[in-house]
């Protein structure tokens, strides 16, 4: 039986067959000492191979990834955290206050979406909350990161129409990604 996995929560994962059914699942045993240099083998969007031991399910076999968002352990470690897989695009929002994100941060999502082939579209919201100074160095702030080719959107999620996300997000697998708070 396969699947895509929707949900992960530490040692279970939530996966969606073909036919549309959620499962519980747990990753066989020997799965988990395979040459996996990663903190979570198995991630959301990932397709996977299920069989059935008496009442529980059971991920056998993960097949080849599209690609990978990726987040890197700062403590040096060799391993990588792995946040979701066979993603179509990552939503970035963002906030220029309340709290700030920093461009350090948003540059470090973009690399390391562009090295695994993820189009990322940068959302800039809390627009209600905005002086004109801040609005001036939005604008300035969304130049930049268009002239290198990226999309962006400016939004009060709290008052904005979001249609045009919606469609944005229509019919894609997409990752929405941010600080706390944004």
């Amino acid at each position: 039986m396969q699947g895509v996995v929707i949900k992960s929560t530490g040692s279970w994962y939530i996966v969606k067959t073909v036919d549309g059914e959620l499962l519980n699942c747990r990753i066989r045993g020997k799965f988990r000492m395979q040459d996996i240099k990663s903190t979570n083998p198995i991630v959301v969007g990932d397709k996977v191979l299920l069989s059935q031991e008496e009442d529980s399910f059971l991920i056998d076999e993960l097949f080849d990834r599209k690609n990978i968002i990726v987040r890197k352990s700062v403590n040096l470690s060799k391993q990588t955290h792995i946040l979701a897989s066979n993603i179509d695009q990552a939503i970035l929002v963002v906030t220029m206050q309340s709290p700030q994100t920093s461009t350090g941060f948003i540059d470090r999502f973009l690399v390391s979406a562009q090295a695994y082939g993820v189009d990322v579209v940068i959302l800039f919201n809390k627009t209600d909350l905005y002086d004109k100074e801040t609005l001036a160095l939005l604008k300035e702030r969304r130049s930049i990161y268009e002239k290198i080719g990226y999309r962006c959107l400016s939004k009060s999620t709290l008052n904005d129409d979001l249609s045009d996300i919606k469609e944005l997000m229509k019919a894609k697998v997409n990752v929405i990604s941010g600080h706390s708070g944004v």
